[in-house]
C-alpha cells in the first residue's frame, strides 16, 4: 500500500511539474493562436534533395489552418518523401508531422478568407493556385 501512495504521489508531482512548465504548452498545434501570424513556412523533402522551404500565406477558418499553392509549390508538396506529412513553423514552432490534406471544397471560402486577411490578395488570386490544403497535427 505504501508503494501505490509513493507512486500517486510521485505521478502528481510530475503531474504539477508538467503544469507548471509554460514550454511544455507551447508546442501545441492552436490554430486560433496562429490566425493573426501573417506566414507559415511549409517544408517538403523531395527524395534525391534536401529540405525545401516554402513560405506561405494562410488562414484559419472553423478551426483549421488553411494554405493555397501554386503549381510549382503544389508539385513540391506532393513530391514529398513523407507525403502526407510536412514540417510546419509557424509563431516561432515547428511541428514536424502536419499533415496535408487536399481541401477543394473550401478553396472558395479559403480565397475570400485570403482577400480578407491580406490586402494584395488582390493580384495574388489572378494566379492559379490549384492546391488548397488543409493543415492537421499528424500525431
Amino acid at each position: 500500500m505504501r508503494s501505490i501512495n509513493k507512486a500517486v504521489a510521485a505521478g502528481v508531482a510530475a503531474s504539477m511539474l508538467v503544469l507548471a512548465t509554460p514550454s511544455v504548452f507551447a508546442y501545441w498545434w492552436s490554430p486560433s493562436a496562429f490566425a493573426e501570424e501573417r506566414t507559415l513556412t511549409l517544408g517538403a523533402r523531395c527524395q534525391g534533395e534536401g529540405e525545401r522551404r516554402l513560405s506561405e500565406r494562410f488562414v484559419v477558418l472553423g478551426g483549421f489552418v488553411y494554405v493555397r499553392l501554386s503549381r510549382r509549390e503544389a508539385a513540391i508538396v506532393q513530391c514529398n518523401g513523407m507525403a502526407p506529412l510536412l514540417g510546419v513553423e509557424v509563431a516561432g514552432q515547428r511541428f514536424e508531422s502536419v499533415r496535408g490534406t487536399a481541401a477543394p471544397e473550401l478553396a472558395e471560402r479559403v480565397d475570400k478568407a485570403m482577400a480578407d486577411k491580406y490586402i494584395t490578395d488582390i493580384l495574388v488570386r489572378f494566379f492559379p493556385h490549384p492546391l488548397t490544403l488543409r493543415l492537421v497535427p499528424g500525431y
